[in-house]
């Protein structure tokens, strides 16, 4: 079901270590040359807001219940929704996020184990419009690759947060789930292999034809 907004709403998603934040910025950027009378909002999850973001510390560095850790994941994506995404799909502006709700499947339910039952309960309450639709990205780039390699990526960067530190069957159920979200909505999902290098990503990337509405 088509989302019913007059703007154009990207997500990025991926295992940590996939190597998304290598190419979100760079996307914003070339959207901005491509639809120029368009506004790109640049976002992420969690965090997008004062509220959100403050939550984002809580939620990556504290230990807490799966459940109170899932519930704080939409309270901040209600926010995120209401300040950010919708006012600015309304105003037919193009929204770019560094994850959404798939992220919460894959994360607290196919890593941590949480029900998936009780975070579509979730995702129906905070998303859904008209009491029926729910408000997804128009298109969400899934950046894929075994946790093997995710790990030994990750090794080589900054401090690790509470997720970056799970073992490796982690997050191949965060794989896993993330996958499974792909097959279930496959016109929504462009998957990329995130084995090849940078600039092949890129050259994959930059090459998909969004369909973005240039008219106001």
């Amino acid at each position: 079901m088509a989302n019913n907004h007059n703007g154009f709403f990207i997500s990025f998603e991926g295992i940590d270590g996939a190597g998304k934040s290598t190419h979100i910025d760079a996307f914003g950027d070339l959207m901005k040359k491509r639809h120029p009378n368009k506004k790109i909002v640049m976002t992420r999850e969690p965090g997008g807001t004062p509220l959100g973001e403050n939550l984002r510390k809580l939620l990556l560095d504290t230990p807490m219940h799966i459940e109170t850790e899932a519930l704080l994941m939409f309270a901040a994506r209600r926010e995120h929704l209401a300040l950010i995404i919708e006012p600015a799909l309304n105003e037919g502006h193009i929204v770019i996020s560094d994850r959404f709700t798939d992220a919460s499947f894959a994360y607290q339910g196919g890593g941590r184990g949480l029900s998936l039952a009780k975070l579509s309960i979730l995702e129906q309450w905070v998303q859904a419009r008209n009491g029926v639709q729910l408000l997804q990205p128009d298109l969400t780039f899934l950046f894929d690759l075994p946790g093997s390699v995710a790990e030994d990526r990750r090794s080589k960067v900054r401090t690790p947060d509470k997720f970056e530190q799970m073992n490796l069957d982690f997050f191949e159920r965060v794989r896993q789930e993330y996958l499974r979200r792909a097959k279930q909505e496959p016109e929504r999902f462009f998957k990329i292999d995130a084995t090849k290098t940078p600039e092949d990503i890129w050259g994959v990337l930059s090459s998909v034809k969004v369909g973005v509405s240039d008219q106001s």
